[in-house]
């Protein structure tokens, strides 16, 4: 829900994917011969290249796991994974990918931080409150788009065939012709949702609609945003290409010059207009000019992002032209093996519209009473902050774990798929538990203090971002429990799992918008999020056991569990309740948020290590040894 990756832009919208940020896209590629392919970085409404995401789907293609297999052999090599056999002597050539990796890596972070830092100063700029859904609207369209007309076809189908002409000695031709091909798709549909603009946002928020300045300004901010599918799609056949010759690492960076320039657009919005405090922008009174500086601004971002691979694409000798000959390459059938790519998507974009409607609908009223920051801006910057935890701790366990359950599964090993599986939930809960009830338990400290240039809309984020919280525990299960079915090769299971998430989000969130209060309706769909993941969990734990004979290691990983939420539930409690004693007694402000968010981080995190060292959670030290192997 919310904007489109994915990965991950899994932006799929990661909303309703497989666990999201960065579930298959950090970076994009994998080794070993399943029949999937996961999915490319694309950029999201915020920046972050693995945000958006289309998760893996069934079709023709083949997998390949090769960073998962580098990541894990770095990891192996310090030590800080299960013993496995020794890792053999890296060649000059096995270096080389490692660097690559550690590459691609460090442009997946600065990637998002400045993503993230993106947010902030958008939120600066002009607030959280129906301006900013505008916005968010009109910068989400162009993604959902992308996705459903050619982005999914593109990730699952023509790039593995892509990667094979070029290992065939074809590639230069079939990466024209394909190039060609999107840059024809993707302009005719570019224009004509350009021209459609003034039809498709209401489609997205029927609210909108029915206030003149709002749906103009969407509309306007529409027209500016839509052009940025034309430059995704080049992006990810650009950035596929230099892969196919071995250049992983501008993939990955050249994301961060499209938060760059979207930072200085809405930067320069605050020097010539003010803050949104100062300015009190809306709807109703923002200029013209201000539109267009950030509409071109926002469009500016992607086609740097996309035209600063060009350097790299002549550096690696690959000549670009335009080819037309397409009779006869094969694309039309590639074409036609993308089904279950678009129904996948199709899901995907169904319910993330929903809640788009709901969540803009909801705010609208919302402001009008007097509640700023509870439209569907608060619901993607508190989701932004939710996930990181998981991009950060599970996905990295999960990067050094899954080429062994790869293996395993190829050898019919079901014991070590399962004893992997296992580690990787409970070796990623020691972070996951503690941070899921940090978010319920500091989630307005951390958004008034983060968002505190917006004004009082950052409450309207802490509250959605408590809502979020323990959500965040089912959510990191199921993507550890969804590795299992990858490693068999087996891609419906995972399909069929998402479409379960999805209608159950969008039916409990159509539930909280008819029963709840406006203001509060937003944060009641943030904990229905986490309540469909625990159903997914549930549906894809009973299919895993079954896959593994009836024995997920399940009374080992219960323990774990309950040990850390035992230590989280206490430690929780007392930071909350020193968070909220400092700013009841020093009042409102970024200074106030800073003092409750420090004093109640020390008291919740001291409390839940001695707790947890208390009550012998030995996966503890595994974590932090890793993460200190990581660090040397």
């Amino acid at each position: 829900m919310g904007p489109p990756n994915t990965p991950e832009r899994e932006h799929r919208s990661p909303r309703f994917g497989d666990a999201s940020a960065g579930a298959w896209t950090e970076p994009p590629a994998r080794a070993a011969p399943p029949s999937f392919m996961p999915s490319t970085a694309l950029p999201s409404p915020h920046g972050d290249t693995d945000t958006v995401q289309l998760h893996a789907v069934p079709g023709p293609a083949r997998r390949s796991h090769a960073p998962d297999m580098l990541a894990g052999l770095q990891t192996d090599q310090r030590g800080q994974t299960p013993p496995t056999p020794s890792p053999p002597k890296r060649s000059g050539k096995a270096h080389s990918l490692l660097k690559s990796s550690a590459l691609m890596a460090a442009g997946t972070i600065v990637s998002r931080l400045t993503g993230f830092l993106r947010t902030l100063v958008m939120a600066a700029a002009i607030g959280i409150g129906t301006l900013n859904d505008s916005y968010q609207v009109a910068n989400t369209l162009p993604t959902m788009i992308y996705v459903l007309v050619g982005g999914g076809a593109l990730n699952a189908v023509f790039i593995p065939q892509l990667v094979r002409a070029m290992k065939e000695g074809d590639g230069e031709a079939y990466a024209n012709r394909l190039l060609t091909l999107v840059v024809v798709l993707l302009g005719g549909v570019t224009s004509i949702c350009v021209l459609a603009a003034p039809l498709l946002i209401p489609m997205m928020s029927a609210k909108f609609a029915s206030d003149p300045h709002t749906i103009d300004v969407a509309v306007a901010f529409a027209r500016y945003c839509l052009p940025t599918m034309f430059f995704m799609g080049i992006h990810v056949v650009l950035g596929q290409i230099l892969n196919a010759h071995g250049r992983f690492g501008a993939m990955m960076w050249t994301p961060v010059l499209n938060n760059l320039v979207v930072i200085a657009t809405f930067g320069g919005f605050i020097w010539a207009f003010g803050s949104f405090t100062a300015s009190g922008v809306s709807p109703a009174n923002i200029t013209p000019e201000g539109v267009r500086l950030l509409g071109i601004g926002t469009l500016l971002g992607l086609a740097v992002q996309a035209l600063a691979m060009l350097p790299y694409l002549r550096e690696a000798g690959f000549k670009l032209r335009l080819r037309f000959d397409w009779k006869g390459q094969g694309l039309g059938k590639a074409a036609g093996l993308a089904k279950w790519t678009f129904l996948f998507v199709l899901a995907n974009q169904f319910g993330m519209i929903v809640v788009t409607q709901l969540a803009t609908w909801a705010g609208a009223i919302a402001e009008k009473q007097g509640y700023s920051g509870t439209g569907i801006t608060a619901y993607n910057y508190a989701l932004l902050l939710w996930q990181m935890p998981q991009a950060i701790i599970t996905v990295s366990v999960m990067t050094a774990v899954l080429p062994r359950i790869s293996r395993s599964a190829h050898d019919g090993d079901t014991a070590a798929i399962r004893d992997d599986i296992s580690y990787g939930l409970r070796t990623s809960a020691v972070a996951i538990v503690p941070s899921a009830f940090a978010f319920l338990a500091l989630g307005v400290p951390i958004a008034s203090l983060l968002y505190a240039g917006s004004g009082a809309g950052a409450r309207g984020v802490g509250y959605v971002l408590m809502a979020f919280g323990l959500g965040l525990i089912p959510y990191s299960v199921q993507y550890v429990v969804l590795r299992g079915f990858y490693a068999y090769e087996d891609t419906r299971t995972p399909f069929y799992n998402t479409v379960i998430v999805a209608l159950v989000n969008a039916t409990a969130s159509a539930m909280c918008f008819a029963v709840l209060p406006p203001r509060w309706a937003v944060v009641g769909m943030g904990a229905s999020y986490g309540m469909a993941y625990a159903v997914g969990v549930g549906v894809a734990w009973r299919r895993l056991r079954k896959r593994l004979g009836g024995d997920l290691d399940g009374q080992r990983i219960r323990r774990t569990y309950a040990r850390l939420i035992s230590a989280s539930i206490p430690a929780a409690l007392a930071g909350g309740a020193v968070a909220l004693l400092l700013s009841s007694n020093l009042g409102g402000g970024a200074l106030a948020s800073l003092a409750s968010l420090t004093g109640g981080s020390i008291v919740l995190g001291g409390l839940f290590f001695l707790a947890a060292k208390r009550m012998r959670v030995e996966e503890l030290n595994t974590l932090v040894a890793m993460i200190r192997g990581r660090m040397h």
